[in-house]
């Protein structure tokens, strides 16, 4: 086997290489190896002297002919050693183009993959047990990196059954050893009762990095075994304005879909907004006494949001049917009413509300609006449609600053289809009729699920059912995940209680389709109350959005930036640090405790704040740019051909060359292929035709990522474990876990970068690709999570 490479001039190396063809030889960071003979002329010759060249051992000759070793390599696999780990290539003649069998790309996450590795195994040690999964987790560090714990619950299946092994310990080590090579592990051992540690080896922690920045984070995306989901988030109600109420279903929800975006899922991101119901019928009613010819009524007439919006912004705290009873009647003539006619919209509320208590008449006129706008009556729903428009250019407004994506399909979309549903629910069984109203009876609540109203009208059950059978037989979707409050858990209960009597979902909660009901608690103020004004009212969303905005730009001023950077640059800074404020102190909690508002905590500048880790990945940036390089063409120099370079190169590369300078030994007649140095890329293999000996393969390594120090390899491997923490988020619906991940990846880099050099040492290009690749993965969590990163602080 040929020895290690060393930079002494003893080596006997023949007088001169002369080519007279190429073969460009592809290694990837994948490890496969494709060569290709181009059908071209053969290049000018090129002579390397045994000086230039003395730091190369030569392996033992080949066979004889050439035609005889190229045939001959085509066929057969060979093993590469690389750092201690064994690796297996095979090969295919095609023509004249042949390519040795790639690595598999990396599909899922580390867990998924050792579980493959591991599912191998467990098939040779218990061939019995086919219904064994492999049982992955990330264990100790003192002991590894991940653990295979099916040793106990095996031993537990076979002992008295005539197996050979004596305990779990033994079914341990047959697990050990019965795993198939991989170049992902470093080594294996063996703790317990059993459980199987593994090591990852540094240098695929290190492919793995550096593909990722090649290639895009996409190639991290988690695989679920979904296809397609609905989210329904966020929600809020025709003519009421969204409130720190609306926040959470609004943020959870977006981060969820995001996630599960990422993770190749095509998500409906559906808006079911509360266009249907009592209030619309008293807004209308009043509405057509005030304005009987209804066409000549214009978005003025009842208020443009764009003109008034700070006059809406009052009107959507109330139910608008009360307060349009009073202004019709203060102006008749309401095509002409100005801003400043109106006055003050809080006073109306009152005097419209206190009148609308006292008028039995005017609410059963109301309540039959309601009835002639669910039977369809064209007029009833043009004024109807004309309300919704209105409340949705300001709840639109909210989104934008959010960057928030929603496609409505309010409770009036499903309207048509409630008949045929209920009816279909019927036939089933279903439905009983309860004191005049239609009943789902749901064992072990103590409320039957009304489906149909006494009066005869639909409700939030009906269009519930409905707007699940449609996303099921529709939409085909195969997951339903709806975010609200807590409070709506027993509704979500019974719905989906009610879908599997129909046959519509699968009986189990871990099979496809399915629906989950994400609840969420509380924004409670400092008193531990319900985040409220001090004046008692529900805090308005854009008001609470000015206040973060506000305050972040008033501490960038303070910090001297206004003197540094453009208007432009201060106010898109302090949005994306005030928003994103305000969404992270929502989504580190879990989602269903309580959570306590407060902006002196969540803009605070240390600790587990989006402030912080917002200057944490500007800081990464800032440590690039003060390099003076170009990420991006380290990422290409990771590489580069050696064919780029001349004889000069090789004259003058002096040591830094030769640190730089690898060779593969291809002995043909002990099928080894031995990589002499950890570095593998693009390569040129140089023939000698007329008096074959051996092969050369050079490589010229510039910007290889290596992880020698353990900072930089704990760095490394938590950057690795961003897809499963994505998975983890997404399967049990929790953003907070994203968040603790986030949070602890910013611990870990500057661990590193307190005890490891970056700009001016040997490593600075290795490492600069380390800051990036935590960059890039900062990048991807802060949009997960709805939040933009900045770049300079």
């Amino acid at each position: 086997m040929p020895r290690h490479l060393s930079d002494g001039s003893s080596t006997r190396l023949c007088a001169t290489a002369r080519i007279k063809f190429s073969i460009n030889v592809q290694l990837m960071t994948r490890g496969a190896l494709s060569l290709l003979l181009p059908p071209l002329s053969p290049p000018q010759f090129l002579s390397l002297s045994s000086r230039r060249l003395s730091l190369l051992h030569p392996p033992p000759p080949l066979p004889a002919t050439l035609s005889r070793a190229l045939d001959f390599y085509f066929a057969f696999a060979t093993d590469i050693l690389k750092a201690g780990s064994r690796r297996l290539f095979s090969a295919t003649r095609v023509q004249t183009v042949s390519t040795m069998a790639a690595d598999e790309e990396v599909v899922g996450t580390v867990k998924d993959q050792l579980a493959k590795l591991f599912e191998e195994s467990l098939r040779v040690t218990v061939p019995d047990q086919t219904d064994t999964d492999p049982l992955i987790a990330a264990c100790n560090p003192r002991f590894g990196d991940y653990q295979c714990n099916n040793a106990m619950s095996l031993w537990t299946k076979i002992k008295g059954t005539g197996s050979a092994f004596t305990g779990p310990q033994p079914v341990g080590q047959a697990i050990m050893t019965n795993l198939p090579r991989s170049e992902m592990i470093e080594s294996c051992s063996i703790a317990g009762p059993g459980f199987v540690n593994v090591k990852l080896s540094r240098q695929w922690i290190a492919k793995s990095i550096q593909k990722m920045l090649i290639k895009g984070i996409e190639t991290w995306s988690p695989k679920l075994r979904v296809k397609r989901a609905v989210v329904d988030f966020s929600s809020p109600n025709i003519a009421k304005e969204m409130h720190v109420g609306h926040l959470r279903s609004t943020i959870i929800g977006d981060t969820l879909a995001r996630m599960l975006e990422f993770s190749n899922v095509e998500v409906l991101r559906r808006n079911h907004v509360g266009d249907w119901g009592t209030q619309f019928g008293m807004l209308i009613e009043f509405l057509f006494e005030k304005f009987p010819n209804m066409e000549v009524v214009s978005d003025q007439a009842i208020g443009d949001l764009e003109v008034s919006e700070n006059l809406f912004r009052k009107l959507f705290i109330c139910f608008c049917g009360h307060l349009f009873e009073y202004l019709y009647e203060i102006f008749p003539n309401m095509e002409v009413v100005s801003d400043q006619a109106i006055g003050d919209l809080e006073a109306f509320y009152k005097a419209s509300k206190q009148r609308f208590d006292s008028d039995p008449g005017f609410k059963e006129r109301a309540q039959q609006a309601v009835v002639s706008l669910q039977g369809g009556q064209e007029k009833y729903r043009k004024a109807w449609s004309q309300i919704c428009e209105i409340s949705r250019k300001g709840y639109e407004k909210v989104y934008q600053r959010l960057g928030i994506v929603l496609e409505e399909k309010g409770e009036s979309f499903y309207n048509p289809y409630i008949p045929g549903v209920l009816e279909e629910l019927s036939k089933k069984g279903l439905i009983e009729e309860s004191e005049g109203a239609r009943v789902i009876f749901i064992e072990g609540k103590k409320y039957p699920f009304i489906v149909v109203k006494s009066d005869g009208g639909f409700n939030y059950a009906s269009t519930d059912l409905t707007a699940l059978w449609y996303r099921l037989n529709e939409e085909k979707a195969e997951w339903m995940i709806y975010v609200t409050d807590v409070g709506q858990r027993e509704h979500f209960e019974m719905l989906f209680t009610a879908a599997k009597r129909a046959g519509w979902l699968p009986p189990g909660d871990n099979s496809y389709p399915k629906a989950n009901h994400v609840g969420f608690g509380l924004v409670l103020g400092e008193d531990g109350k319900r985040f409220r004004t001090r004046s008692t009212e529900v805090v308005k969303l854009v008001d609470l959005l000015d206040e973060a905005k506000s305050r972040c730009k008033a501490a960038l001023v303070d910090r001297g930036k206004a003197e540094e950077w453009t208007e432009e640059e201060l106010e898109q800074t302090a949005e994306a640090v005030g928003y994103g404020a305000v969404k992270y102190a929502d989504l580190k909690n879990n989602r269903l405790t309580n959570y306590t508002f407060n902006f002196d905590q969540m803009l605070n500048d240390q600790g587990n704040t989006a402030v912080y880790l917002l200057y944490a990945h500007a800081r990464i940036c800032s440590i690039i740019r003060k390099s003076g390089k170009d990420v991006e063409e380290l990422k290409k120099s990771s590489f580069q051909d050696l064919s780029r370079l001349s004889l000069q190169d090789w004259t003058v590369g002096g040591d830094n060359l030769r640190r730089r300078l690898g060779m593969i030994a291809l002995n043909l007649n002990s099928l080894t292929l031995m990589m002499v140095q950890k570095t593998s890329l693009i390569i040129n293999v140089y023939l000698h035709i007329e008096k074959v000996s051996y092969i050369y393969i050079l490589l010229y390594q510039t910007g290889a990522l290596v992880l020698e120090h353990p900072n930089e390899r704990a760095l490394g491997l938590h950057l690795l474990q961003f897809a499963e923490i994505v998975e983890e988020a997404c399967t049990n619906l929790l953003p907070n876990v994203l968040c603790e991940y986030l949070y602890s990846l910013s611990g870990h880099f500057t661990t590193f970068y307190t005890n490891c050099q970056v700009v001016g040492s040997e490593q600075e290009t290795s490492r600069l690709l380390l800051c990036e690749a935590t960059a890039e993965v900062m990048r991807k969590c802060f949009y997960l999570l709805g939040i933009r990163p900045v770049y300079k602080i």
